[in-house]
């Protein structure tokens, strides 16, 4: 009789690259950030002061008189450290499972196991760049009414208006920007505006939704995530705003404890940079 694939060895299966698959698929947030690998522990960074160069008090940069001195100028930095973090999670399958069950039990503890390392990065890359949504450096809109309130709400000039933000800061609100949604607001924003809209909406991509990306709006690439939180928007500049900081890639090991089971282990280690926070609107939509 032949054998069925649930009976093929785990040893058989190349288990890293699986597990790297299934994280690939999973990762929503990475794609915003710049991705650099580091070997310390800690790393120094500097966010750069957004506002524009003046020439001071009578020294406009408009207007130099012939055989004037330039008014001179001087960019800023605020020095900043972060500390690498380790995302890590591991599943044991038993030697009679990896035998003699279903392919299925093997399946899902490999896309658990990439699921939440994934997740975890990702969860760490949200809060990084919304500042734990208590903005402090970078910019924030607080909604016309909250997106579900039934009335009054207005989420196309909410994501305008954060839009202009970044634009105000001399950066680029349409080259490769993102808008941040959990589950909850993306109904809420549909929702608003096929009550509102109708059949005029704005399509929405019905290709496979891949890393999160469902389509376009107002020139923004979608993303949604439950990794973002309820009741909060997110339009972010990618590759400007962050930038990903790496001292270990995903990295899986599959070790054998012999006639007992597997352990499939799989970790990264890294750290979220927040480069340059005016790249960044934060929309907070939960007032009543």
């Amino acid at each position: 009789m032949a054998d069925t694939t649930g009976m093929q060895d785990i040893r058989g299966l190349n288990i890293s690259k699986v597990v790297t698959g299934f994280a690939l698929r999973e990762y929503v947030f990475k794609q915003l950030c710049i991705s650099q690998m580091v070997s310390s522990w800690q790393d120094r960074y500097y966010q750069e002061t957004a506002t524009d160069l003046t020439g001071g008090t009578g020294s406009a940069v408009e207007g130099v008189p012939r055989l004037a001195n330039f008014p001179h100028g001087e960019v800023s930095w605020t020095q900043q450290n972060s500390y690498m973090k380790k995302h890590g999670m591991e599943s044991r399958i038993s030697w009679e499972d990896a035998k003699t069950n279903d392919v299925d039990t093997i399946a899902r503890s490999l896309l658990r196991v990439a699921r939440a390392v994934a997740k975890s990065v990702d969860a760490e890359i949200w809060d990084v760049i919304t500042e734990n949504q208590s903005p402090a450096n970078i910019n924030s809109v607080t909604a016309t009414a909250a997106w579900d309130a039934g009335s009054g709400q207005d989420p196309v000039e909410d994501i305008l208006e954060a839009k202009q933000k970044i634009s105000e800061n001399d950066y680029n609100p349409d080259r490769d920007t993102f808008l941040l949604l959990s589950p909850k607001d993306y109904k809420s924003l549909l929702t608003w505006l096929i009550s509102t809209k109708g059949s005029s909406i704005p399509q929405f991509s019905s290709e496979k939704v891949r890393n999160g990306r469902i389509g376009e709006f107002l020139g923004l690439t979608v993303l949604v995530s439950n990794n973002v939180t309820a009741d909060y928007a997110a339009v972010v500049i990618g590759k400007e705003a962050a930038t990903w900081k790496a001292v270990q890639g995903l990295t899986t090991r599959t070790i054998e404890d012999a006639g007992i089971g597997f352990t499939i282990r799989s970790w990264e280690v890294g750290a979220c940079q927040l480069k340059n926070p005016k790249a960044v609107t934060l929309i907070s939509n939960t007032q009543a």
